[in-house]
């Protein structure tokens, strides 16, 4: 065996090693999106007493957590939260979804006007880009999880004028299954609008999740399983977290998006105006 000389050695214990991670401090400002590390429980910061924070969640849940180090995460990185020091107004000028944002107005009670939307991430980016809008105007936005029954789950909502009923369809153009079946609907007090994408993660801009482009699946493969595959990421829901990371306005999305949500809002919320 040749002997180990001296500039051939390697201390293994060399090095930064004893360094730990550095958490970041984030003061607490209303509006902040975390998640509590321990529990799970995602929610915008409402209120930051000395000792401990208040979330509310997207369906309006409020609960308290003690404030601590490396407790939350944001955008899935641990942070430390603390009280803000700043007494400057921290409401934003403007909404994730572009539109003037109003101070000091408390969510109303939900109406009974709803939008319904193909799945659980289709209302998890409506909730982000427009969320703030709809808690201002009281309307909820509920998940269908597909729309093949969109004409019996209409007779079971019993729209009316004062009922109203938007639905938001994933790949709605001509000739498809959902073009066919939105077909079937025809009621006034039901707006029905859609986006060519055949998910709703196709959407959001490949900028924003920061890929050239996304993916093209060959026909008959699941579509989000085939993205993943070409990304190289090992299971969809990463991948889900990923991209809802990454959305942070209305400048993240596609524009046959955005347009379909304000129509589906203005749908909803016209009685507040005087329609019938």
């Amino acid at each position: 065996m040749r002997p180990v000389r001296s500039k051939d050695y390697r201390d293994v214990l060399a090095g930064d090693w004893r360094k730990r991670r550095t958490i970041p401090t984030v003061e607490a400002e209303p509006d902040l999106v975390v998640e509590d590390a321990n529990s799970g429980f995602c929610g915008a910061v409402i209120s930051c007493a000395k000792d401990a924070v208040t979330l509310e969640d997207r369906f309006g849940n409020r609960r308290v957590f003690p404030l601590g180090p490396a407790a939350f995460l944001v955008d899935g990185e641990p942070v430390t939260l603390t009280r803000p020091t700043s007494n400057a107004p921290v409401t934003p000028q403007r909404t994730a979804s572009g539109s003037i944002a109003v101070a000091g107005v408390p969510a109303r009670v939900a109406k009974a006007s709803r939008i319904y939307v193909e799945g659980v991430h289709d209302a998890a980016l409506v909730e982000r880009v427009w969320g703030e809008d709809l808690r201002i105007e009281g309307v909820v936005v509920e998940p269908l999880h597909g729309i093949d029954d969109l004409p019996g789950l209409i007779r079971a909502f019993s729209p009316s004028g004062h009922r109203k009923l938007g639905v938001l369809v994933d790949h709605l153009v001509p000739g498809s299954k959902e073009s066919r079946i939105v077909a079937e609907v025809s009621s006034p007090h039901v707006l029905i609008t859609g986006h060519p994408f055949v998910d709703i993660w196709q959407a959001v801009k490949p900028a924003a999740v920061g890929i050239r482009a996304w993916p093209t699946v060959p026909k008959g493969q699941d579509w989000k399983q085939g993205v993943c595959d070409a990304l190289g990421v090992e299971d969809p829901q990463e991948m889900w977290r990923r991209i809802q990371r990454s959305v942070h306005s209305y400048a993240d999305l596609e524009t046959e998006l955005l347009g379909a949500v304000e129509r589906l809002i203005d749908h909803v919320t016209a009685d507040v105006y005087g329609d019938s």
